[in-house]
């Protein structure tokens, strides 16, 4: 009999108790026992969720207090020197400083997990010494048996994808570090055979990535060495978000079970599959619902799938799961009340999941007739959307295939738009600016809800709106930023913004998704054919505009950074729905520069995240993203800037196409990665303006102006200086008004500094 289970389920919590109750503790409004009250109540839900729907393995230790992979490093007594944390288990003042930053400490760097939208803590390594300093999963085991009688299966990331994801060592000392972190897996494991774990989920994602001979071997060596001291354990080795690389190595590896993605992976692996078979001795987790989407799944093809894999893997040995983590969509569909019927008879979020999972077990292991009418209805509401107007205008298809048979690129080469834009704005060297976003105070949020509740009108709330940007405009001209942006108080985030003002979009209620930390975002719904409804940004940015004799920024979200952000459609390709978004954009870009807006910034902090996990793809993906940038800002007139913004980019395996995108200025976060990226530019030439972010905005500790001057000088090395912009790594939405305040008087002092110090250094 076929089992079913998934491999992790949402943190945040129906209401989002997760999130309030985290930064509850933060601003001292609660102490750190009703945190963990309130924490365990949350996590006791979601097991008790598992269980009243019938699913048979179910998860413990995918909770977490911030993120799984800091959760990892604390486990193991991975502390940076900078936190001073003695032996023993970590505090969760350090455990949080190392996620947010303290007033003495920097926070560790943050960057996407795999290809989503989820931000991870990167570990350090360096001289540390690792201990098990608590065995959390055997925590969440006993929590979960004790409180609900429940036989959990715990959670943990695997020994070689922590490596990998880890930094502060070399390549050489890849097989050192393994030889640390092998027993501290040992004793774990031990203690939870010990305790009658029957399954643990051991995650391996980084096997769909290319490894090489060495990581195949280390893999084995990890395998072997975790069979051998536990064997009477049940591992499944778990992968996701691919089809997995070296096959026919990892069906030989000592363990119970091998989990495969049958959704993102399914090519792949249903390809590897056919050709080499299936171990007789191993249960074959096969990812069949998709952790990632939020569409329903056409359980048609999902049982003809079934099927075909029974006929290597018999029912008893199939274990039904999510292809990933339900970690990456919203909770629940039951609250959108507001969501068409055509639209929301198609969704599916977590909960909804998990009834498809059940009802896959049931058609496997009673025979279909059984599901019969579930089936049909499943079916009837995809058709439903299919036939939608929606998904079928003509008008939108006409236009954007007459775009993409152009070539998309700026009337004349940068350095003639350089010499052009120069002689219009006069910028000084190492000119200042922002990213686009200031606070949004608790007054911001007030307001909107009055606007959108209908208790203000819209009158009254372009007024306040107003009342915003002056003040804004006002205190950049104090601190002497050089190129200002009205602050985006009218926005809530930058992709749900954009979605409200075009056609093809819809928006949930309660669709919320953690990005990082406590930090949820509710993705928009690109559900049919995008078009625009007319201006988007024009009248703020202009109303800015007026305000001061500074340039002042328009601001948009690029195609591809919408476009990964958003739950997208999966009836044509991504690269199709790119297009419409671009030439929706495009039809902005040019509104701006009619109103006289003469700086454009269209924001692709997302490019990077969307690249395919397959070397093999890249260039396909950045072929065509780069092709639907240049779409939306390639028709301006030489002298109007424009200017992108990138998030956590590793930016010497894209260069070419960081290029090719052929912004006049670009800003890349550096500030938690210290200065990694620079190491970058001493290997490649960056001929465009540039400005790499000098502080973190993530945390909200004021960074000094020597800290931000040393920056700078690191900088001045590799790029030039004629070319080079200063400017926090990010925007300050998620600040306060006073430590955002200080953090760009800083910044400005470090750019003054910078001037001094370059012009007594150059010969007159």
């Amino acid at each position: 009999m076929a089992l079913c289970s998934i491999l992790g389920y949402p943190r945040i919590g129906f209401d989002r108790e997760w999130k309030k109750a985290l930064e509850a503790f933060w601003s001292g409004k609660i102490e750190e026992t009703e945190l963990h009250l309130k924490l365990q109540d949350i996590r006791l839900g979601h097991l008790r969720k598992l269980q009243d729907k019938g699913i048979d393995l179910i998860p413990v230790n995918d909770f977490s207090y911030y993120d799984h992979v800091l959760d990892t490093a604390v486990m193991f007594g991975l502390i940076p020197d900078r936190f001073r944390h003695k032996d023993g288990p970590v505090p969760l003042s350090v455990y949080y400083g190392m996620a947010r930053g303290t007033k003495d400490a920097t926070a560790s760097e943050m960057t996407k997990w795999f290809n989503t939208n989820y931000h991870y803590i990167v570990p350090e390594l360096h001289d540390a010494n690792p201990v098990l300093t608590e065995n959390r999963p055997l925590q969440a085991y006993r929590e979960a048996k004790t409180k609900l009688g429940l036989e959990g299966k715990p959670v943990v990331l695997g020994p070689l994808t922590f490596l990998k994801l880890a930094k502060g060592y070399t390549a050489h000392e890849t097989d050192l570090w393994l030889d640390r972190l092998i027993p501290l897996y040992v004793q774990m494991l031990q203690e939870l055979a010990a305790e009658g774990v029957q399954w643990v989920q051991m995650d391996e994602p980084i096997a769909v990535v290319r490894l090489t001979a060495e990581d195949i071997q280390r893999l084995k060596r990890i395998y072997a060495n975790l069979a051998e001291a536990v064997p009477s354990l049940n591992i499944m080795l778990q992968t996701y978000f691919e089809s997995v690389e070296n096959y026919r190595d990892l069906i030989t590896l000592p363990v119970k079970g091998i989990g495969l993605d049958f959704v993102h992976g399914l090519d792949g692996n249903l390809s590897s599959l056919r050709e080499h078979g299936f171990p007789s001795d191993k249960i074959l987790g096969a990812g069949v619902i998709n952790g990632r989407g939020i569409w329903r799944a056409n359980l048609d093809d999902k049982l003809a799938l079934l099927d075909e894999l029974q006929q290597a893997v018999p029912a008893e040995r199939l274990i039904l799961q999510s292809s990933c983590s339900f970690l990456h969509v919203p909770v629940s569909t039951e609250r959108e009340t507001k969501i068409p019927y055509e639209i929301k008879g198609a969704l599916a979020f977590a909960d909804e999941k998990l009834d498809e999972l059940v009802l896959l077990r049931r058609a496997v292991t009673e025979g279909k007739p059984a599901v019969a009418e579930e089936l049909m209805t499943a079916a009837e509401a995809l058709d439903r959307l299919k036939q939608s107007p929606s998904r079928n205008r003509i008008d939108v298809q006409e236009a954007v295939a007459l775009m993409t048979a152009q070539d998309p690129k700026r009337s004349k080469p940068f350095e003639v738009r350089r010499i052009a834009q120069q002689a219009k704005w006069k910028l000084p060297l190492f000119p200042t600016t922002t990213i686009g976003s200031f606070p949004q105070t608790s007054d911001v949020r007030k307001a909107r809800q009055l606007w959108r509740k209908g208790e203000w009108t819209k009158d009254q709330y372009t007024a306040f709106i107003h009342e915003q940007i002056d003040t804004w405009m006002k205190l950049q001209e104090e601190l002497g930023l050089d190129v200002l942006v009205h602050g985006e108080f009218e926005r809530t985030d930058m992709v749900e913004f954009f979605g409200e003002k075009l056609d093809g979009f819809v928006f949930t209620q309660n669709g919320w998704v953690q990005s990082y930390g406590s930090r949820c975002v509710k993705p928009p719904i690109i559900y049919g054919d995008v078009a625009s409804r007319g201006d988007m940004t024009v009248s703020e940015t202009v109303y800015a505009q007026s305000q001061t004799d500074r340039p002042v920024k328009g601001m948009l979200t690029g195609p591809i950074t919408i476009l990964n952000w958003s739950f997208v459609r999966e009836d044509i390709p991504r690269e199709q729905v790119a297009y419409q978004l671009a030439y929706a954009l495009r039809q902005e870009v040019l509104a701006l520069e009619q109103a006289g807006i003469g700086m454009i910034q269209v924001d692709e902090p997302a490019v990077r995240e969307g690249l395919p996990l397959k070397e093999e793809e890249h260039q396909h993906y950045l072929s065509w993203a780069v092709r639907a940038f240049r779409m939306t800002t390639s028709p301006v007139q030489e002298a109007t800037q424009i200017h992108t913004h990138m998030c956590y980019c590793e930016f010497h395996d894209m260069i070419d196409s960081i290029v090719d995108m052929d912004a006049d200025v670009i800003s890349i976060e550096t500030s938690r990665s210290h200065g990694e990226l620079i190491h970058s530019f001493e290997t490649n030439t960056y001929n465009l303006g540039i400005g790499l972010g000098v502080y973190d905005i993530h945390s909200p500790r004021v960074p000094h102006v020597e800290e931000m001057a040393g920056m700078i000088d690191r900088v001045l090395h590799v790029l030039d200086p004629k070319l080079f912009w200063i400017n926090p790594d990010c925007g300050l939405k998620t600040r306060g008004q006073n430590e955002t305040v200080a953090a760009l008087h800083n910044m400005v002092e470090a750019a003054r500094l910078a001037r001094e110090k370059y012009a007594a250094s150059t010969p007159s």
